[in-house]
């Protein structure tokens, strides 16, 4: 079997490297996308899924910075904690995105099965080499023909990243989030003298967003704020996840709001959803086909909706608390969430996602 990739993003190569690990013949078609490596950019992983990605597709233990505490704060409680989630050792970990770019395009230039080619936007090109085509990409021709019908939504706000150095802090691994009048704001340590940052805003991009990371500081004496970076966000759905051999994946499939850092967490479930089928069908013999796109949907697309309009959920209920100035509400998920058992299913969800 071959297969092709179209796009050379994060879920891309991921998916490449668990592919060609199987010795399934991999092309990956170079996006039309010069823009500098964005290095403000990190992303956080489930314990469940750094799990999987060690074992699957690549060893990444030595990028990570381990996150063994996460406490959520709310301005309307005058800046108080009101969920608190706790792992001796491991709640989630957080990795740079360029270097787990670059570190994943390394491992696969030395592997016999992958090829990086030159974009092709031209299906009835691709379709005559390929037995399956994975499309990673929300703007090209193929996209734009076939994978249009989305639910969408806007919702009116900008997330600000960078990357705060600070005085060396020895046990730099609690998380913090809180929920702004102006959005959610979340701290995300990455070495003893980093800490991520993370602020989504809403309403326009005209706003001083140092002084409000200053503001909303709790934990460290701050030496520079490197670099903002500013993106729109959106949420989105795809309605159909393939057509013929062609198949949906990672951010085409789903994009949701950033404040529970479950984005690319997603992208990593559809590949183990993915690299299950195939593992199946090789055990029994059978041709990896078009069919594999169709149990992939199957498999994936109801879990993935209910799990995006969950985080959408969350969004909305403290939007609507922070709009109408009501703490009542944040009292109630602050008695709930500290439940043990309440902590415990959540804490759950979060790692593992949708499990049925």
């Amino acid at each position: 079997m071959k297969v092709c990739i179209l796009g050379d993003g994060l879920t891309s190569l991921a998916l490449a490297k668990a592919l060609v690990n199987k010795g399934i013949s991999t092309d990956v078609f170079l996006s039309n996308n010069n823009k500098k490596k964005d290095k403000s950019r990190t992303i956080g992983i489930s314990k469940s899924n750094i799990e999987f990605f060690n074992k699957n597709i690549l060893n990444i233990e030595k990028f990570l910075w381990d996150i063994n505490k996460i406490e959520i704060y709310s301005e309307n409680l005058n800046n108080r904690k009101i969920i608190d989630f706790n792992d001796k050792k491991r709640l989630f970990s957080i990795i740079k995105n360029h270097e787990l770019n670059t570190h994943l395009v390394k491992q696969l230039k030395k592997n016999k099965f992958f090829r990086f080619k030159k974009r092709i936007d031209h299906y009835e090109t691709i379709k005559k080499n390929y037995q399956l085509i994975v499309n990673c990409e929300a703007n090209n021709k193929i996209t734009k023909k076939f994978f249009f019908r989305k639910f969408k939504k806007d919702y009116k706000s900008y997330a600000y990243t960078t990357i705060i150095e600070h005085k060396k802090i020895l046990n730099n691994n609690v998380a913090t989030q809180t929920f702004t009048k102006k959005g959610p704001i979340a701290f995300l340590p990455i070495s003893k003298k980093e800490t991520s940052v993370v602020y989504s805003i809403k309403g326009d991009r005209k706003i001083e967003i140092a002084k409000l990371i200053r503001n909303f500081n709790i934990r460290y004496k701050i030496v520079k704020i490197n670099k903002i970076n500013c993106f729109k966000l959106q949420s989105s759905n795809l309605r159909s996840y393939h057509h013929k051999n062609i198949l949906a994946f990672g951010d085409l499939l789903h994009r949701i709001h950033p404040l529970a850092g479950q984005g690319f967490n997603m992208s990593i479930r559809d590949i183990k959803y993915l690299i299950k089928i195939i593992d199946l069908k090789i055990s029994l013999g059978l041709n990896l086909d078009s069919s594999i796109c169709e149990e992939f949907e199957n498999k994936s697309k109801h879990k993935n909706y209910i799990f995006s309009q969950g985080i959408d959920f969350v969004y909305e209920f403290f939007n609507t608390e922070s709009n109408i100035n009501n703490d009542i509400s944040t009292k109630f998920v602050e008695l709930f969430a500290n439940n043990k058992i309440a902590n415990k299913f959540f804490t759950k969800l979060a790692d593992e996602g949708i499990v049925t």
